[in-house]
Protein backbone atom coordinates (compact mmCIF):
# COMPACT_ATOMS: atom_id res chain seq x y z
CA UNK A 1 0.00 0.00 0.00
CA UNK A 2 1.51 3.41 -1.36
CA UNK A 3 2.99 5.45 1.42
CA UNK A 4 1.82 9.07 -0.29
CA UNK A 5 -1.40 9.74 -2.85
CA UNK A 6 -0.97 10.59 -6.17
CA UNK A 7 -0.54 14.45 -4.83
CA UNK A 8 2.17 13.97 -2.88
CA UNK A 9 0.30 13.74 0.49
CA UNK A 10 0.87 11.00 2.70
CA UNK A 11 -1.53 8.42 3.90
CA UNK A 12 -2.80 8.80 7.80
CA UNK A 13 -2.31 6.09 10.06
CA UNK A 14 -5.73 4.76 10.60
CA UNK A 15 -5.79 4.02 6.62
CA UNK A 16 -3.13 1.05 7.23
CA UNK A 17 -4.62 -0.08 10.87
CA UNK A 18 -7.83 -0.38 8.85
CA UNK A 19 -6.22 -2.92 6.34
CA UNK A 20 -4.34 -4.26 9.26
CA UNK A 21 -7.62 -4.94 11.10
CA UNK A 22 -9.65 -6.50 7.72
CA UNK A 23 -6.42 -8.71 7.33
CA UNK A 24 -6.22 -9.85 10.63
CA UNK A 25 -10.13 -10.52 10.75
CA UNK A 26 -9.78 -12.22 7.96
CA UNK A 27 -6.61 -14.56 7.97
CA UNK A 28 -5.85 -14.65 12.01
CA UNK A 29 -3.19 -12.39 11.70
CA UNK A 30 -0.99 -10.14 9.53
CA UNK A 31 2.46 -8.48 9.30
CA UNK A 32 2.86 -4.73 8.21
CA UNK A 33 5.95 -3.84 7.65
CA UNK A 34 5.69 0.46 8.19
CA UNK A 35 9.30 1.84 9.57
CA UNK A 36 11.07 0.29 6.25
CA UNK A 37 8.90 0.74 3.56
CA UNK A 38 9.81 -0.97 0.23
CA UNK A 39 10.00 1.17 -2.76
CA UNK A 40 7.83 -0.29 -6.11
CA UNK A 41 8.38 0.57 -9.46
CA UNK A 42 5.89 0.04 -12.25
CA UNK A 43 6.13 1.27 -16.01
CA UNK A 44 2.51 2.29 -18.31
CA UNK A 45 2.48 3.79 -20.99
CA UNK A 46 6.83 3.92 -21.41
CA UNK A 47 6.78 5.83 -18.12
CA UNK A 48 8.19 4.67 -15.41
CA UNK A 49 6.74 5.59 -11.88
CA UNK A 50 8.34 4.63 -8.43
CA UNK A 51 6.34 4.94 -4.69
CA UNK A 52 7.27 4.08 -0.82
CA UNK A 53 4.96 0.80 -0.27
CA UNK A 54 3.90 -0.38 2.85
CA UNK A 55 4.08 -3.97 2.80
CA UNK A 56 1.29 -6.55 4.79
CA UNK A 57 2.24 -10.33 4.77
CA UNK A 58 -0.58 -13.11 5.47
CA UNK A 59 0.02 -16.47 6.40
CA UNK A 60 -2.76 -18.84 4.25
CA UNK A 61 -2.99 -22.40 2.80
CA UNK A 62 -4.19 -20.68 -0.58
CA UNK A 63 -4.82 -18.03 -2.36
CA UNK A 64 -8.63 -16.74 -2.72
CA UNK A 65 -7.77 -15.08 -6.12
CA UNK A 66 -11.52 -13.34 -6.18
CA UNK A 67 -11.55 -12.31 -2.62
CA UNK A 68 -8.00 -10.54 -3.54
CA UNK A 69 -9.53 -8.91 -6.43
CA UNK A 70 -12.52 -7.36 -4.30
CA UNK A 71 -10.00 -6.46 -1.82
CA UNK A 72 -7.82 -4.13 -4.04
CA UNK A 73 -11.28 -2.64 -5.75
CA UNK A 74 -12.72 -1.66 -1.91
CA UNK A 75 -9.06 -0.08 -1.69
CA UNK A 76 -9.28 1.71 -4.98
CA UNK A 77 -12.88 3.34 -4.58
CA UNK A 78 -11.72 4.05 -0.49
CA UNK A 79 -8.68 6.44 -1.69
CA UNK A 80 -7.08 8.98 -3.86
CA UNK A 81 -4.85 6.37 -5.27
CA UNK A 82 -4.95 2.01 -4.32
CA UNK A 83 -2.81 0.09 -6.22
CA UNK A 84 -2.35 -2.19 -3.25
CA UNK A 85 0.23 -3.78 -2.31
CA UNK A 86 -1.94 -6.45 -0.16
CA UNK A 87 -2.48 -8.14 -3.12
CA UNK A 88 -1.26 -11.73 -2.49
CA UNK A 89 2.21 -13.08 -3.11
CA UNK A 90 3.18 -16.42 -3.11
CA UNK A 91 6.20 -18.23 -3.68
CA UNK A 92 5.22 -18.62 -7.43
CA UNK A 93 4.86 -15.86 -10.01
CA UNK A 94 1.76 -13.97 -9.45
CA UNK A 95 0.46 -11.08 -12.09
CA UNK A 96 -2.39 -9.49 -13.19
CA UNK A 97 -3.27 -12.23 -15.88
CA UNK A 98 -3.67 -14.38 -13.47
CA UNK A 99 -6.41 -12.65 -11.87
Amino acid sequence: MPLYDNEGRRFGAGEYDRVSEELAARFGGVTAFRRSPAEGVWREGGQESRDRVVIFEVMTGGVERAWWREHRGSLSTASARRRSSSAPQSSRSFNRENN
